[in-house]
This record gives structure tokens, sequence and C-alpha cells, in this order.
């Protein structure tokens, strides 16, 4: 994925913290840990992702 323009939250601080990173990938959605850029990612449908956003967005994933 070189030259994949990763992006983090705006309301993410800039000293580290717990951050994912998202990039758009040929029709698809990849995250990544902003710790370890070069760890593990996955990587979604475009409608995957928007159902993860959705339920995050209604609270249906706080614990």
């Amino acid at each position: 994925m070189n030259g994949t323009a990763w992006r983090k939250s705006r309301r993410s601080s800039t000293n580290g913290g717990n951050c994912v990173e998202v990039a758009r990938v040929t029709g698809s959605i990849a995250t990544r840990d902003s710790k370890n850029p070069e760890g593990s990612r996955l990587t979604f449908t475009m409608e995957e992702f928007g159902a993860f956003l959705a339920e995050v967005k209604a609270g249906k994933l706080d614990g």
C-alpha cells in the first residue's frame, strides 16, 4: 500500500493517542493503527464500512 493517503480524525490528538487511520483503496476502505503503521490492516467494502460507522455513531459499540 505504498503511496496510500492515510487519514485520521481531526479529533485525534497529535501526541500519539489511540488512533485509527483509514484510506480509500480500489473500491474499499483500509484501516490501521496509527501507532503501528507497518502492522496489520483490516479492509472493508464500502458497504461494510458504512454499516460499521452507523453502529459507532449510534453508540451500539460503546463498551
